[in-house]
């Protein structure tokens, strides 16, 4: 296991908090354009091309200041209908999630570009609003994976606050006997001594109720709040997603969705795929990185599932958006994948697209984008492909072993001049993607209120309601 590293200020190095790929790239002038809209220009936008959204509702949801989800990425889908009714789909909102390595920089004399956006905008916000109860505490950033962007946070850090970080491993189903919580103070042991944490930036995603409390007097960025209510819990933010939208849908505005079932036993599964034409994703509601999906189109791939042996006792089933031959019927009609523009051989391949955004002084802005493509490309026939899944699935994460990951970066596709342009994107659809991700993020937070109350109490019973797994119930109390 990695041993905590003291990162001291001035030594940030490009080469090892981005991919190769992205070190020489240079930014798409269309997303360069996006990222420097302002408020205003993109409600003026947004409002022209939806003349039924009320502006008001939409200033004051750009405008919004997140008490708990301050940091979060959603993951997205171009899709459209029958009838060319294109829509950028919410496909999950991750808490603490990845993509400062893949982004491009915007400006080439920022060297530390979006790492630095993150950590002054709401990192350091976050820290100088809290009354500080823990004294003499250094600054830390606890991680499960993804050590080229958490020791490239660890060293913006530093050079932000001008002391040394620690970049602590903190790992699923290990001792982890370097960290310990008395009185809800976080300490780590470095040097023979137990030193006191004032503030964390939490990159551990796999489980992380297991290892963080759901209150603490040090500060965390994320608080694990944000991942029971939706950011690392599917079944969660699909019902936040859906109280958020009886909200919305009187100033014209909504989170789009795929139909979604919540709170299946896998007995039920069957049933539910039968009910949306034969065709469906199952999830596992608390797992990422790629892992706990899966796509379902035909008997087969239903029987593989249910015959896995899975810890939990509750899943979600959503509509599946494939090619137009073989997607979900669902009540909103049947949608399928735009696609990327195709290749020299006339492929189109299955691509998502990640925002990354953070509350800051002026509401939710964005930090950075990235895209992934499937496998393989989409095909009209399934019985030419016998795995959907690498038609389908674009997430890049591998997992090699226990706390052991790596990345299939051939499929990566970066906001630069070459990938962009695959992606047939134009800035309508940047600012789209935008809002959905700015909605779906509100949804969680306003979760978060829900569950944490006026008091800051955290509310059992309620949670239970909301998400009544035992094994999930066994893993936080």
């Amino acid at each position: 296991m990695k041993k905590t590293e003291v990162i001291s200020p001035n030594s940030f190095n490009s080469e090892n908090h981005w991919y190769p790929k992205v070190l020489n790239a240079t930014i798409h002038p269309m997303v360069n354009f996006f990222l420097n809209l302002d408020k205003e220009r993109i409600i003026s936008r947004y409002c022209h091309l939806h003349p039924t959204v009320d502006r008001e509702k939409l200033e004051e949801i750009l405008s919004y200041q997140c008490k708990h989800f301050l940091w979060g990425g959603a993951d997205l889908i171009n899709a459209t209908s029958e009838d060319g009714n294109k829509n950028m789909v919410i496909i999950e909102n991750n808490s603490c999630p990845s993509g400062q390595k893949s982004m491009p920089l915007l400006d080439d004399n920022k060297e530390d570009g979006a790492y630095r956006l993150l950590i002054e905008r709401t990192f350091k916000p976050m820290l100088q609003k809290a009354k500080s109860k823990v004294k003499n505490g250094v600054l830390a950033v606890f991680y499960d994976k993804n050590y080229m962007e958490t020791s490239g946070y660890a060293a913006v850090i530093a050079d932000v606050f001008k002391e040394e970080v620690f970049l602590v491993p903190y790992f699923s189903n290990e001792e982890n006997n370097h960290v310990k919580i008395e009185d809800g103070i976080f300490y780590i042991h470095q040097n023979n001594e137990w030193l006191p944490v004032r503030g964390i930036f939490r990159y551990v995603t796999q489980k992380p109720w297991t290892r963080f409390p759901i209150g603490s007097k040090t500060k965390v960025l994320n608080p694990i709040i944000t991942c029971l209510a939706g950011g690392r819990n599917k079944m969660v933010a699909a019902k936040a997603y859906d109280i958020y939208n009886a909200e919305l849908a009187p100033h014209g505005m909504k989170i789009n969705i795929p139909d979604t079932i919540w709170d299946v036993s896998k007995n039920e599964i069957p049933l539910w795929v039968q009910r949306l034409g034969g065709q469906a994703v199952i999830k596992i509601p608390y797992s990422n990185a790629g892992q706990g999906v899966f796509t379902i189109v035909n008997e087969k791939e239903l029987e593989d599932f249910m015959n896995l042996e899975i810890e939990y006792e509750r899943f979600i089933v959503q509509s599946l958006i494939g090619n137009y031959n073989w997607s979900s019927v669902s009540e909103k009609g049947k949608f399928y994948h735009v696609g990327t523009m195709p290749n020299q051989k006339g492929e189109t391949f299955v691509a998502d697209f990640r925002m990354m955004v953070s509350t800051t002084k002026d509401g939710i802005r964005p930090l950075c984008m990235y895209s992934r493509r499937a496998l393989l490309p989409l095909t009209n026939d399934l019985e030419s492909s016998k795995d959907s899944w690498a038609m389908l699935g674009t997430n890049l994460s591998i997992k090699l072993g226990e706390n052991q990951w790596t990345s299939d970066t051939n499929r990566l596709m970066i906001m630069d001049r070459r990938d962009y342009n695959k992606l047939g994107l134009g800035i309508d659809d940047l600012i789209e993607t935008f809002i959905q991700t700015v909605l779906s993020t509100i949804a969680i937070d306003k979760m978060c209120h829900n569950l944490m109350g006026s008091k800051n109490k955290f509310k059992k019973k309620l949670f239970t309601s909301l998400n009544n797994d035992s094994t999930l119930l066994n893993e936080l109390f």
